[in-house]
């Protein structure tokens, strides 16, 4: 899956990954290659990413909106800092 972070200023991240797991407004959820096509607001919290290498990123989020469509990720943010 291909997967772009972005924030109204700069893309923050692009990159294949295995999976990411993300705040929504009601719980979590994670999204694995072919999941199904969906639209969804995000929460404050963390979105963790793994990598096609097995490495975990984590990035914490103030808010936003996610859209998966034929595994490719778009994660829009309202603001976004990366943790370790």
């Amino acid at each position: 899956m291909k997967i772009e972070i972005i924030t109204p200023d700069e893309k923050i991240y692009e990159g294949e990954i295995k999976s990411v797991r993300v705040p929504g407004k009601k719980g979590s959820f994670q999204v694995l290659k072919d999941h199904a096509p969906i639209v969804s607001t995000l929460g404050p919290g963390t979105v963790f990413i793994i990598d096609c290498a097995g490495n975990d990123k984590r990035f914490e989020i103030s808010g936003g909106v996610i859209e998966v469509k034929m595994n490719k990720i778009i994660l829009l943010a309202e603001s976004i800092s990366e943790t370790s």
